[in-house]
């Protein structure tokens, strides 16, 4: 397993627990299917990792904004990091197709970007989303 659910620390906010508990099976079944360079799996699982990524996102932006949450602007740039880097890095896959380019992302980049912003960024906001 690449992220286990106890990595990904608990927040005050039981909406927030969710997404974070339906995304991390996507991210998961995404990175077993990169690390086996399964490519039709890998084509799927990437255009599902983006919508659940986005979901996670457009949700808490959304609540964020309906609670005039005051670090909103700092919270969505983190969002936005994120949003610009898997980005890119699909519109190589499309491109390249380079399972070992994905994986060297995720391991370097990834796992250590999700967990620190749900610790530092969602932890903070959650208590105040309602």
């Amino acid at each position: 397993m690449y992220i286990e659910a106890h990595e990904v620390q608990e927040v005050a906010n039981a909406m927030m627990n969710m997404l974070h508990e339906d995304e991390l099976e996507v991210i998961n079944n995404f990175y077993e299917a990169v690390k086996s360079k399964d490519i039709e799996k890998i084509d799927e699982l990437f255009t599902a990792l983006l919508a659940e990524m986005e979901v996670h996102f457009k949700t808490e932006e959304d609540m964020m904004e309906q609670n005039a949450y005051p670090d909103a602007g700092m919270h969505q740039s983190d969002h936005d990091l994120m949003r610009k880097k898997l980005t890119k890095f699909h519109k190589r896959w499309e491109v390249l197709k380079g399972p070992k380019e994905v994986l060297n992302f995720l391991d370097k980049d990834f796992k250590k970007w999700y967990t620190a912003h749900v610790a530092k960024w969602d932890a903070k906001a959650a208590p105040l989303l309602g």
